[in-house]
């Protein structure tokens, strides 16, 4: 694909125009894409700097609550005398139930507006994250794990819509890598905190902790969020919703980017599930405290998300993609060393790699559809958390019956997957770019 002129100009992984909802067959007319009116958001003008630190504080939120339990593992395991299997359903039940409501919640989204749904997740989220310290078993910490992953169901793909519905389409990109950056710093911050006050007063008041910082976030985006000015209530009509996935999971192209959402996450989700189980044991014999710091190398995917755009207008969507997955296949083998400057690199280069190419596939998403984009993204939630639930469950059973290189070994082939999802794409728009003179030929 040929580079990009701007961050989001050519959000299409395939050179020819994406399909859409209303793209039932080669005659028919390409839907017109979002109005681009004086009241759309972008750099410089009002609004856009409340909308972007209100979504950056959504996005510390989510993260941070979503995987609060992740640096704890260890000691949630030492606490209730269970496996890292077992123990790791406090993570994968979170991110399980989001993938299984997304789309539900989204729907709602259309008929009662995107800011509307993502104060209620945000603030039924919250509460839960602030009963989830006094779980009295592991099975109860597990049901409100669940419980609190379906809440926070509605914000991400909301996100996503609303930030495609008031920005302009040249700042979408930058847009939403801020959005995936605040991710980034909402998953480094949970777990630091979490895992320094877990060394000193245990794993319950860790995630009390979390859930603090979680309830300042709230607020901070309950007063910041700008009132949306372009969305247009939908109805709940469930033939429609049904329609609207079933077109949006026959576009070869989203169905493409939703699996390189899931195995991107697929390859996050198992490393850091595990990692945490790596570093307390030998040789490494780290202290809690140090663990949960170790995820200050979430910076680096602040960094390479937000540059996502970048990337793109110089290397275009499937260069910026290679680009990514070769990144992260690279930090998967430099962290089977046994030194651990080699196993910290390793990290930085998997979280590089991992958030560059979320950013590059959502925004993709959140272009190409056309019509029904919270459905579009909620889909893309769904595979992007299943593919978290899958990595982080199967990433500790290998770890479990094969060490560390279990783990890499599980990485990798999704990381294969992913390298060849993207030559698919490849293939598909070169084949496009044959047919289109030969059909004008014809046509003349």
């Amino acid at each position: 694909m040929p580079p990009a002129s701007t961050g989001a100009s050519t959000i299409a992984l395939d050179a020819s125009a994406p399909s859409s909802a209303t793209t039932a067959t080669p005659a028919a007319p390409a839907a017109p894409a979002a109005p681009v009116g004086p009241d759309r958001l972008e750099p410089g003008r009002p609004g856009y700097r409340r909308m972007s630190f209100a979504l950056f504080a959504a996005g510390i939120a989510t993260f941070a609550l979503l995987y609060s339990t992740q640096a704890l593992l260890p000691a949630v395991s030492a606490s209730f005398g269970a496996t890292a299997g077992q123990a790791s359903w406090t993570v994968s039940a979170a991110t399980g139930a989001l993938a299984l409501c997304v789309l539900p919640l989204s729907a709602l989204s259309e008929r009662f507006g995107r800011r509307q749904m993502m104060t209620a997740s945000l603030t039924v989220a919250v509460l839960i994250g602030l009963l989830i310290p006094f779980a009295p078993s592991l099975g109860w910490l597990i049901a409100l794990r669940a419980v609190q992953g379906a809440a926070l169901a509605g914000l991400p793909a909301s996100a996503m819509a609303y930030l495609a519905e008031e920005v302009r389409p040249k700042a979408l990109v930058a847009a939403i890598g801020l959005f995936v950056a605040g991710n980034s710093i909402g998953g480094m911050s949970g777990r630091i905190l979490s895992g320094w006050v877990a060394q000193a007063w245990g794993w319950r008041m860790a995630l009390g902790a979390v859930g603090l910082l979680a309830v300042a976030c709230a607020v901070v985006f309950h007063f910041m969020i700008p009132k949306a000015r372009n969305f247009t209530p939908g109805s709940l009509n469930p033939k429609a919703l049904a329609k609207t996935v079933g077109t949006h999971l026959s576009d070869p192209l989203l169905r493409r980017l939703y699996a390189i959402g899931a195995l991107f996450m697929t390859v996050f989700g198992a490393v850091y599930t595990v990692i945490g189980y790596r570093l307390v044991e030998a040789p490494f014999n780290l202290p809690q405290g140090i663990v949960g710091s170790i995820f200050l190398i979430y910076l680096v995917g602040t960094v390479s998300s937000a540059a996502a755009g970048r990337l793109v207008a110089r290397l275009g969507r499937r260069g910026a993609l290679y680009l990514a997955v070769s990144t992260t296949a690279a930090g998967l083998l430099l962290s089977l060393a046994g030194q651990l400057a080699a196993v910290l690199l390793g990290l930085v280069l998997i979280t590089a790699g991992f958030f560059a190419g979320h950013a590059v596939a959502s925004s993709s998403v959140s272009r190409t559809a056309t019509t029904g984009r919270a459905q579009a993204s909620a889909l893309y939630q769904s595979a992007y958390y299943l593919g978290s639930s899958v990595g982080g469950t199967l990433g500790a059973v290998a770890f479990h019956t094969g060490g560390w290189a279990g783990t890499v070994a599980l990485g990798l082939v999704a990381v294969l997957g992913v390298v060849s999802i993207t030559l698919l794409g490849t293939r598909a728009a070169r084949t496009e770019h044959r047919r289109a003179p030969r059909a004008v030929a014809l046509h003349n």
